[in-house]
C-alpha cells in the first residue's frame, strides 16, 4: 500500500492528506437540517449530517489529493451510527480511488492489539468465511508500549501489504512533556524514530517501509533530524494549516525527490468556508470552498519544494 500512496502522490503531485474530522460545528445548517428532519436530532442524524458533509468534500477535492485521514473519535463519539458513517466514508473514500489513513492512535498489547490490527487494517474469522471490518488502507499507532505493542500491526502489515503511521513527535503543544525527555542523553522521540526504522526493515515496499511515523509541521527542526534518522519511513505531517505550520516549515520533511512525506491538513480544509479568504464561497458551497484550500495548500508546499530544489 505505501507503493500505491507514492503513485497516488505522483500523480497528482501534491502530498497531501485531508482530515476528514468533522465536528458538528464544521457542518453547514442546510446540511443538519436536512438530516434532522429525516432523522431526527437523533444520534442517526448526526451521523447522516457527517456522513453527507463528507461526500460533498471528497466529491469536490478527491481529484486534487492522493488520501485521506478520518479521526477515529469524531466518528465514535456518537455511537454506533458514528461508526456506520466512519465506515461509509471509508467505502467511498475507495470508490473514489483514495488512500485511506484512518487515525485511530491505538496502543495495547497482546491480543488486544492483534484485533485492533485486524478489526482496521486486517480480517478477521467468522466461521468459515473472512471479513476485512473496517478496511483502511494505513492507520495510526501509539508506540507507548513498546515492540508489544505495534509488533501486531507490523505483523498484519506484512500479511496484508497495508501500513502504519507510529506517533513519534506529534504536533500538539505539550508534546514535550514526554516526548522531549532526554534518555542517555538523547530525546525520546529520537529513540522512538529508531526504533520505527527497525520496525519497518522486514515491511518494504519498492523504496519505503509499510512502516512509517507521524511527526509534526510545528517542529521543523525535529523533522530533520528523524528524516535522516528515518531514511526509509514515510513521514505523516500533522500540523499544517491551522495548528501553525507552513510549507518553508515542511521542507526537510521530505527527500530530495520531494517524496517520503505526506502533510495533513483537517479543518483548515474541512472547515475553510469559514476562513476569511474562503468567506466568498458562503455555506452552501463549503465544498468548493474546501476545494479552494487544497489547491492552495498543494501550491504553497509545491512552491517551498521547489524553492528549495
Amino acid at each position: 500500500m505505501i507503493d500505491r500512496l507514492i503513485e497516488k502522490i505522483e500523480q497528482t503531485h501534491a502530498p497531501i492528506v485531508v482530515g476528514l474530522d468533522p465536528m458538528m460545528g464544521y457542518i453547514p445548517e442546510h446540511i443538519q437540517k436536512k438530516a434532522f428532519e429525516e432523522h431526527g436530532e437523533t444520534l442517526e442524524g448526526a451521523a447522516e449530517a457527517i456522513w453527507q458533509f463528507n461526500k460533498e468534500i471528497v466529491d469536490h477535492t478527491h481529484d486534487l489529493i492522493p488520501a485521506v485521514k478520518p479521526q477515529v473519535a469524531m466518528y465514535e463519539q456518537f455511537g454506533i451510527p458514528g461508526l456506520q458513517a466512519f465506515k461509509k466514508t471509508v467505502d467511498y473514500c475507495h470508490e473514489k480511488g483514495l488512500v485511506v489513513i484512518g487515525d485511530i492512535k491505538r496502543g495495547d498489547i497482546g491480543s488486544t492489539s492483534a484485533a485492533y490490527a485486524a478489526g482496521h487494517i486486517g480480517k478477521v474469522q467468522v466461521g468459515s468465511k473472512t471479513y476485512a471490518p473496517f478496511e483502511e488502507d494505513f492507520v495510526t499507532v501509539n508506540p507507548y508500549l513498546g515492540t508489544d505493542g505495534v509488533k501486531p500491526f507490523v505483523d498484519v502489515c506484512r500479511e496484508q501489504k497495508k501500513g502504519v503511521f507510529v506517533l513519534v513527535k506529534t504536533s500538539n503543544p505539550s508534546s514535550g512533556e514526554f516526548q522531549d525527555r532526554l534518555v542517555d542523553g538523547r530525546p525520546l522521540y529520537e529513540l522512538v524514530g529508531e526504533k520505527v526504522a527497525e520496525w519497518g526493515k522486514d515491511c518494504m515496499g519498492k523504496d519505503y517501509s509499510y512502516i512509517g511515523a507521524v511527526v509534526g509541521a510545528t517542529y521543523p527542526e525535529m523533522g530533520k533530524v528523524l528524516r535522516q534518522i528515518m531514511p526509509k519511513s514515510f513521514i505523516l505531517v500533522p500540523g499544517y494549516g491551522a495548528q501553525g505550520g507552513k510549507g518553508e516549515d515542511l521542507v526537510h520533511f521530505f527527500h530530495e525527490d520531494g517524496l517520503g512525506a505526506i502533510v495533513n491538513s483537517s479543518r483548515g480544509i474541512i472547515a475553510a468556508y469559514k476562513q476569511e479568504q474562503y468567506a466568498k464561497f458562503g455555506e452552501e458551497h463549503f465544498a468548493e470552498a474546501s476545494r479552494a484550500a487544497v489547491e492552495a495548500m498543494a501550491k504553497d508546499i509545491g512552491d517551498a519544494l521547489a524553492k528549495r530544489g
